[in-house]
């Protein structure tokens, strides 16, 4: 995968991105977003924010920078933003997940949402994720992690693979391939509908601030 081969897919998916994958994926863009309500005054960077479906979601006292690479994409949330007059957007921005544009530890809550499977260096963008996060503030992975164990599963997400550049994601994505040489505490994981194809990673930065700071 790389930057203008997820530009090109989602160019073609972005007029029905919506209708074809808002309600296959609501089930973990709405258990993120549940997790995050759970605690008010935060601000939030959502890394992939897409058409911005996730965005009226949110508690109004929560305050939100959404990214993404697409402009297509952040077009359609520009319009949600405006007509559903969600003032506790601060801003849509066009960035690279790989080279977040913000200063370390500016967010208290860092979430992305199906987009670990897309980006060119997933490693290198989780470490940006942690850069902008505070420390000891949370980071949620929302995503498809590939089945490790023997199966048809399996079998399916590796022949699925080659395919990558087309599908516009990487069907045989891992967990632990996510996590490694990263420096987070997985404090939770859940599956999630449909089928639990999905899982919603809750990590804690553990970077000291000094760290972070770096």
């Amino acid at each position: 995968m790389d930057s203008e081969s997820i530009r090109n897919a989602y160019r073609r998916y972005a007029r029905l991105y919506d209708k074809v994958f808002g309600t296959i994926m609501a089930p973990g863009r709405h258990a993120a977003v549940e997790r995050i309500n759970r605690r008010g005054g935060l601000r939030v960077l959502e890394v992939g924010v897409g058409t911005g479906l996730s965005l009226p979601d949110y508690r109004k006292d929560i305050r939100v920078v959404g990214i993404d690479l697409s402009t297509d994409m952040l077009r359609i949330a520009q319009k949600r933003v405006r007509d559903e007059r969600l003032d506790n957007v601060e801003g849509l921005l066009e960035m690279d997940a790989g080279k977040l544009a913000f200063e370390d530890g500016s967010f208290d809550l860092v979430v992305a949402m199906y987009v670990m499977t897309v980006v060119p260096d997933p490693q290198g963008t989780m470490a940006e994720l942690q850069r902008v996060c505070k420390p000891g503030g949370d980071i949620l992975i929302v995503n498809h992690f590939a089945e490790t164990r023997p199966g048809i599963r399996r079998t399916v997400e590796r022949q699925l693979a080659p395919l990558s550049k087309t599908l516009g994601w990487r069907p045989d994505f891992t967990l632990d391939s996510l996590l490694a040489g990263s420096e987070v505490e997985v404090a939770a994981l859940e599956q999630v509908p449909p089928f639990g194809l999905f899982s919603v990673l809750n990590c804690r930065n553990t970077a000291p601030a000094r760290q972070a700071a770096q």
